[in-house]
């Protein structure tokens, strides 16, 4: 069977369990459609959580970016890595404590002030909506290579489909999708990676394969790093695994990123969500270390498949004539997401250094003709690379570039699919709750019943996917680098408060306000500038996926500077957040 026929039997069979499940799942009260009812068991929560935290930017575009930047891509899998640990150790445990159904719920109440609430669920909204257009791109992608679609149309399909099941079951219906989710994402990631680990290297294990040694062809018993550093530098590349070369980020920018990618994870609203569905704290440190436990079988293999699509990438299509290239190189130039333009007029397509062309490739409208006539963008004549790759295609694309078996590449499709809708709902869920509960029914409509705020959340579902559907067709960049903005916004604005408000009793509400606006407006501001103004990295250097940092240290700053300076909060205020910290039982033994 072909490629799109494999396709459309494994997405249709896991869109089917999906939407079964929503149906079985389906909610009739704020609790279930919030937070699951509060009984979900630890191994489940693990991982939902594990899913709704490995978004398409994991699945699909992380080892896409490692692959093309080698060792300073790894800033995204140490970022997020060991992001998850500070939302574990620091933050988990005490929000389940606290009991509430949102983040802006938590900081409304802490710092006693609809203002602060107000401030945190914009704040949550801005964040959310970034991150979620990262997952409808991934989705369009998917679409438009397997099932031959426009990649919008793919964006549109995508859109349907996770406003049904989200809308439908809640948080409820959400986490119990995002089990069945894990499961196919991370078997589509596992299964190619392993074999073809088996093919190049002869070991099974991917994350020995990454460093063995080529088993066949004309670099036999050569390393496989080693091969890949030599053919980089042969081709103007810096060596894959150089840190901070001449074309590479320098190691400020490399560390503002790591640092804004792990506040950010600890800051994210759809991840400290999951931490409320379970019955107790103890579930909730539990289920943390279950999700870290799945999240690192996929990060730990992601580097492999990186370096593995690299050289396969390289090895089958440098220095071909366009009328031999391989097959999977014209299914995915149908797409726009890869193209070739002949510089030297020799037929060939040389892959080098430096852009092939201003921009992306877009398609002429001359069905069946790809190639040269592909590219409608301007030709950069100033260097000899002849080829355009997207590289949010390196993962998907990955098990056609080493010939698998038809079935393997359709399950790839299907678990990216898996890993953006998990993530999307999630999303979707924390922007209807944001202004359901804590805009509509904390701050306008006190008295709202339970059929008038689900119904509402429901709609603001369906705005936020049209939202998100949009970013998603007009996205300002790679996957990874679109969700990269998502979490510096979340640590300039959410991880101080969260932190300050569990650990220093004296943080009051006009700090943290001053110190959300702050940062979240710095960061905004500098990522709009260079993004779509045309304005150079004027901070030091710093990229825009790692401004966050800086609006970070703004937020700390300011949060603690205007509470020393205006009144304590109540003691009341006081206390409560002197028991958030205090275990269950502390106090009750005595020696007697």
């Amino acid at each position: 069977m072909s490629i799109q026929i494999w396709t459309f039997i494994l997405v249709g069979i896991t869109f089917a369990i999906y939407l079964s499940i929503a149906w079985m799942s389906r909610v009739r009260d704020t609790r279930g459609f919030y937070v699951a009812g509060g009984g979900v068991p630890a191994l489940a929560n693990g991982m939902a959580t594990a899913a709704d935290w490995m978004s398409a930017a994991s699945f699909i575009s992380m080892a896409g970016l490692i692959s093309f930047m080698g060792y300073t891509g790894c800033v995204y899998l140490m970022g997020w890595t060991g992001g998850y640990v500070l939302l574990a150790l620091l933050l988990a445990p005490y929000l389940r404590k606290f009991g509430k159904f949102t983040v802006p719920d938590f900081v409304g109440d802490r710092y006693y002030s609809d203002g602060a609430r107000v401030v945190a669920l914009v704040c949550a909204i801005f964040a959310s909506l970034t991150y979620v257009a990262g997952q409808m791109r991934g989705v369009g992608i998917v679409f438009s290579r397997f099932l031959e679609v426009d990649v919008n149309t793919g964006v549109i399909i995508g859109m349907i489909i996770v406003f049904i099941y989200a809308g439908l079951g809640g948080m409820k219906g959400i986490t119990w999708t995002q089990v069945a989710q894990y499961c196919v994402l991370i078997l589509a990631f596992l299964i190619p990676a392993v074999a073809i680990s088996i093919k190049i290297t002869g070991h099974f294990i991917p994350q020995i394969g990454f460093g063995g040694v080529i088993s066949e062809g004309a670099n036999a018993g050569r390393y496989l790093l080693d091969t890949l550093n030599a053919i980089s530098a042969d081709l103007g590349f810096d060596q894959y695994t150089q840190a901070f070369g001449p074309n590479s980020k320098s190691m400020l920018d490399v560390a503002a990123i790591t640092l804004a990618l792990m506040v950010g994870t600890a800051g994210l609203p759809h991840v400290i969500i999951r931490f409320y569905t379970v019955p107790s704290v103890k579930a909730a440190r539990l289920s943390a270390g279950y999700a870290l436990l799945f999240i690192a079988i996929l990060y730990t293999t992601a580097p492999s498949v990186a370096v593995f699509a690299r050289y396969n990438m390289i090895d089958t299509l440098n220095n071909v004539a366009y009328e031999q290239a391989p097959s999977w190189f014209k299914n995915w130039e149908k797409t726009g997401l890869i193209a070739w333009v002949d510089k030297n007029g020799d037929g060939k397509m040389e892959y080098r250094a430096g852009k092939a062309i201003e921009g992306k490739p877009k398609l002429t409208g001359q069905t069946g003709i790809y190639g040269q006539a592909l590219v409608s963008n301007k030709v950069v004549d100033s260097n000899a690379n002849e080829l355009y790759v997207d590289r949010d295609i390196m993962v998907l694309a990955n098990p056609e570039i080493a010939d698998l078996p038809a079935w393997v590449i359709a399950l790839v499709a299907a678990g990216g699919l898996a890993a953006a809708l998990s993530t999307a709902s999630g999303l979707l869920l924390v922007i209807a709750s944001s202004i359901s509960h804590d805009l509509y029914y904390r701050i306008i409509n006190r008295s709202a019943s339970e059929k008038q705020r689900l119904l509402l959340g429901r709609i603001m579902i369906g705005v936020a996917v049209c939202a998100a559907g949009y970013f998603g067709i007009n996205p300002p960049g790679f996957v990874a680098q679109v969700v990269a903005f998502a979490f510096g916004l979340a640590a300039s604005s959410f991880f101080p408060i969260l932190v300050l408000g569990i650990f220093w009793k004296r943080a009051s509400k006009e700090g943290a306000i001053t110190g959300m606006v702050l940062g979240i407006g710095f960061t905004m501001l500098y990522i709009i500038q260079t993004k779509f103004l045309g304005v150079g990295n004027w901070f030091f250097g710093i990229s825009p996926e790692g401004i966050g940092t800086v609006g970070m240290i703004l937020n700390f700053a300011a949060t603690v500077l205007v509470s020393l300076v205006t009144k304590a909060p109540p003691q009341d205020i006081q206390d409560m957040v002197e028991s958030i910290r205090t275990p269950r039982g502390a106090g009750l033994a005595t020696d007697h």
